[in-house]
């Protein structure tokens, strides 16, 4: 598809702008509580004067505003615009403000009760842990908003299919759709934890909670919401990249079969977090465990045919190297500033996937569990492709709803690098100090650095070191990317007055394009995945009841005496 024109009209274009902005608030939050946690690890401060709170405080605000509202808030505007876009169909407004109204008041009303210290619960929300029900009220908004979101899209694509018979769905819908199956599969075991069991264990209607199964059920959700995390950012790596680099996409094929294993294989491996869980027959985790090995295969692909493409613009270019092409690609380009946040997220990502392995294997898992590698491992997944494609498009896509000249592009294109050089050094700390036995989300009420702490060790004061380190510069380099986002916000002109936004994406063209007629429906997959869903889950939910009873009353993380 070449690049086109479409008009939004003005209702959907302050609705994904709003949808942009906010969340780039909260995110700011967010990250000012990852500062924090490095700080307070190496004794440089023992509060948090802005959010007033703690370790644990600043750890919550941390995890849900970045990993959960951040992120959440980015695939749904995302899939406002590309599949919008794609498909030349105007987005229904009504229902997608009510959406955008749902997810809006959830995160908010969360933040609030993070901020009031009613919420101490971090990013997992394990019991007996417990929140104000109004934070367990505000995810469960959220959830529900995206859902209504990515609902909106349907009657779309099915108009789209009635008139295009026979036609290759576009692979910016495949993928984005693709996102959101997973996306609503996996949510639905967190809305069973949060509705069935920890909403009312939180109101007073029951005295304790079955700890295990919640545990169980959150890991439904939580490692199928990695790649909600990564789908996103693999959509922008096919449909963008190619062309931003000045060259084609290998294959097709590639991308659409890749979607589509992310489909089959996404779901049913969250009991690898569970290893040292003894509710959990060995057998199934050693089924999950495979089941994770067997999901690294879409983004072996992914490497292959993005590599491929990148080659390609190089040679467009005139490159005749073996490797000579790397040097073509629009490293620091100031326009093509966009250029930097997928391919440094690429690389970043190289690194990030060897952890995930490691994660993934039941001996070494045992090394690492729960040690400060953990952090190390998920900030070069998490907070590098994905967090750099997500900044990079929105700050995109703000320019593009707004009707503005990206401000600042050369401090935009810097900031990707900075951030980069900072998250290396942070990670490398982090992973190296878990090795020699660093935990982690533990707070003593004294640093990991102070000789009166009863963690304290010798030998982790230069991992310290690098983690805060890494983490300063981690953070200039989002100080650096906000300046650019929010000049772009505020700039006078451009904002097209009582009219809609006129957007346009660099589509990238296939230079193999594959008649692949089985991966044209989503619906075989999707039942493929529902039953090795049931294979492999069913069985841990057995052994969970059968090996738990009673339950657990409501802990602080700040203390050890129950609340009631």
């Amino acid at each position: 598809m070449s690049d086109y024109i479409f008009r939004f009209n003005k209702s959907n274009k302050y609705l994904n702008a709003t949808l942009l902005i906010i969340p780039m608030v909260l995110l700011f939050i967010g990250i000012y509580g990852g500062l924090m946690q490095t700080l307070f690890r190496a004794g440089i401060v023992t509060s948090d004067p802005f959010v007033g709170g703690d370790y644990y405080k600043g750890l919550t605000f941390h995890g849900v505003l970045n990993a959960i509202v951040f992120t959440t808030f980015f695939a749904v505007v995302l899939g406002n615009a590309l599949i919008p876009y794609s498909l030349k169909k105007e987005l229904n407004s009504r229902i997608a403000w009510i959406s955008g109204i749902l997810m809006l008041v959830g995160s908010v009303l969360a933040a609030i009760v993070i901020f009031m210290g009613e919420a101490t619960v971090l990013y997992t929300f394990y019991p007996p842990m417990m929140a104000h029900p109004l934070f367990y009220i505000g995810l469960t908004l959220l959830v529900v908003g995206s859902w209504v979101a990515s609902a909106n899209w349907i009657p779309m694509y099915l108009q789209w299919r009635r008139e295009n018979p026979g036609k290759k769905t576009p692979l910016a819908v495949v993928g984005m759709f693709t996102t959101f199956i997973i996306w609503f599969i996996a949510t639905l075991a967190v809305a069973v934890e949060i509705l069935f069991m920890l909403l009312p264990w939180s109101l007073g209607l029951v005295d304790e909670i079955n700890v295990m199964l919640a545990r169980t059920l959150f890991w439904f959700f939580g490692h199928p919401l990695v790649y909600f995390w990564l789908l996103p950012a693999y959509v922008m790596y096919y449909v963008f990249m190619p062309k931003m680099a000045g060259g084609k996409l290998y294959s097709d094929m590639a991308g659409r079969l890749v979607f589509m294993l992310f489909i089959l294989f996404s779901i049913p491996v969250g009991t690898h977090h569970q290893y040292m869980d003894p509710a959990i027959g060995a057998q199934w985790k050693f089924l999950h465990g495979i089941f994770t090995f067997a999901v690294a295969l879409p983004s072996l692909i992914t490497a292959f045919t993005l590599a491929a493409s990148l080659e390609h613009a190089g040679r467009q270019k005139g490159s005749t190297g073996l490797f000579s092409w790397m040097g073509k690609l629009p490293y620091f380009k100031k326009e093509n500033w966009f250029f930097p946040y997928l391919i440094l997220g690429l690389i970043i990502f190289i690194f990030g996937g060897i952890g995930g392995i490691i994660n993934a294997s039941y001996q070494m898992n045992t090394v690492v569990h729960n040690t400060a590698w953990v952090p190390g491992h998920f900030h070069l997944t998490v907070a590098g492709p994905v967090l750099l494609a997500f900044l990079g498009g929105s700050l995109y896509l703000i320019g593009q709803f707004l009707n503005k000249e990206i401000r600042l592009k050369g401090w935009a294109m810097i900031s990707p690098y900075v951030y980069t050089i900072g998250l290396f050094i942070m990670s490398y700390g982090l992973k190296i100090g878990g090795l020699q036995g660093m935990p982690r989300r533990t707070n003593t009420g004294l640093s990991y650095a102070n000789p009166d702490s009863i963690l304290y060790q010798p030998d982790w004061i230069a991992y310290i070191d690098l983690s805060v380190i890494g983490g300063v510069i981690m953070f200039i380099g989002i100080v650096i990317y906000l300046a650019s986002f929010f000049a772009t916000v505020f700039a006078k002109g451009g904002n097209g007055e009582g009219e809609g936004a006129d957007v346009t994406f660099p589509i990238s063209e296939p230079l193999h394009d594959e008649k692949a007629s089985w991966l044209r429906n989503f619906k075989p997959f999707i039942i493929i995945a529902i039953i090795l869903i049931i294979l492999s889950y069913t069985p841990v939910i057995y052994d969970v009841l059968q090996a738990t009873y009673g339950g657990s009353p409501p802990f602080s993380p700040e203390s050890p005496v129950p609340l009631r």
